[in-house]
């Protein structure tokens, strides 16, 4: 049992090492980063994805009427047959502005955000297309900070962004989420770009050339974690995605713990599914598909399975199941990897100026509480994983909304 606890401590501090270096990476890449105006800025449609948003869609859509962009911009809600206020706001959103469209997606099988994007896609034009989830309010530069980010860099047939936390000051889980946020969107992300030009799709605030993603079959139906698996397939016919950190949306967190880990166990199942899926296609296995495959299971299993060693170890040796005699260099070992840990949040909080005590004492603690709660996620998600498998069925698994409280306009110092 010692050999296997001792090598999975060392496998947690070999990520956190890795972790640092693309954080430092990160850091220089954002803080050196500039992208120029280009002559000529070519159409995009927004995309919004919306089930049941009513309580967030109108700052939604008053965001998205105060982006600026030179070319052509047209805005899709793509309403999925919600039941609450989401259609009736996106109609009066419509009848104001020549630029949005409230489209009724209609039913189909399976259900999730991937058949609604699909759909999306077959009923907008424009050559490039931009993701954006149903509570997003991005910054009125983000789309132009996109385009120009991908038109500015060869080769790249997309653009990510950053994504920040609306409610972060809610409770103490919120602020925990948005430290998470800091170090693997804002950081990680950068870091990534900067040391191997791989960037990977968040899900929302993306831009994508259309044609590429048609001519790949578009989103996969079945992928709970669409994002990813479209990452993926871009990057085996070797185009890359540009990371943009300038260009910024906000959004909505959990503020419950039902809600996020319901939320993370979507993230499980769906990164469950593309290991799977990695392994039938050969096609795949090349070096930079393998550094994502690394990075979503470093992030979604490795991180969660070496925190269940190591409390399983600590709960046996507590009630003397079996005794562990650890050597001195143990402890050197779990405290480095403690210190690491914490040194990334704080370092990706003094980037974007959120440091204070506060801030401190949270980041010391999360490893004890926020980070513990992943073992369980992990769990869930097998479990789920496994009940779609033998159901062949997927659905809307989406956050739970509140009444936005501010803009990010108000979040911002």
């Amino acid at each position: 049992m010692f050999f296997y606890f001792f090598g999975a401590l060392f496998l947690f501090l070999f990520l956190l090492i890795q972790y640092t270096y693309l954080s430092l990476v990160g850091l220089n890449y954002k803080l050196k980063n500039q992208h120029s105006a280009v002559q000529t800025y070519p159409s995009v449609d927004v995309l919004i994805p919306a089930y049941n948003e009513g309580m967030v869609i109108k700052d939604t859509l008053e965001a998205m009427v105060r982006l600026h962009y030179p070319g052509s911009l047209k805005i899709y809600v793509l309403n999925d047959g919600s039941q609450d206020e989401t259609g009736k706001i996106a109609a009066h959103y419509e009848r104001m502005y020549q630029n949005v469209y409230h489209i009724c997606v209609p039913a189909g099988h399976p259900k999730g955000k991937s058949r609604v994007l699909n759909y999306g896609l077959s009923v907008s034009h424009g050559e490039y297309f931009v993701v954006y989830d149903g509570d997003n309010q991005p910054e009125a530069n983000a789309v132009k900070n996109l385009v120009e980010g991908v038109l500015n860099e060869v080769g790249a047939v997309g653009a990510v962004g950053t994504v920040r936390t609306l409610n972060a000051h809610h409770n103490l889980l919120t602020r925990m989420i948005a430290i998470e946020f800091q170090v693997f969107q804002l950081i990680l992300q950068a870091g990534r770009w900067k040391a191997n030009r791989i960037g990977s799709l968040p899900g929302t605030n993306m831009l994508l050339k259309r044609s590429v993603v048609e001519a790949l079959g578009g989103y996969d139906v079945y992928a709970l974690a669409e994002d990813a698996e479209l990452t993926i397939r871009i990057t085996a016919s070797n185009q890359a995605i540009v990371v943009v950190p300038q260009a910024v949306t906000w959004e909505q967190e959990p503020e419950t713990l039902h809600a996020l880990i319901r939320q993370r166990t979507r993230w499980v199942e769906g990164n469950i599914y593309l290991m799977f899926k990695f392994f039938r296609k050969r096609e795949w296995w090349t070096k930079k598909c393998l550094h994502h495959l690394f990075y979503y299971l470093s992030v979604y299993i490795f991180f969660p399975l070496v925190l269940l060693l190591s409390n399983i170890a600590f709960f046996f040796g507590v009630f003397g199941v079996f005794q562990l005699d650890f050597p001195f260099p143990f402890f050197v070992i779990w405290f480095v990897a403690y210190f690491v840990y914490t040194m990334q949040l704080i370092l990706a909080q003094w980037y974007d100026e959120t440091l204070d005590l506060k801030s401190i004492f949270i980041s010391f603690i999360m490893y004890f509480t926020y980070a513990q709660l992943f073992v369980w996620v992990l769990i869930n998600g097998f479990s789920g994983y496994l009940h779609t498998r033998r159901t062949k069925q997927t659905k809307w698994v989406k956050t739970n909304r509140v009444p936005n409280k501010k803009s990010y306009q108000s979040c911002k110092k």
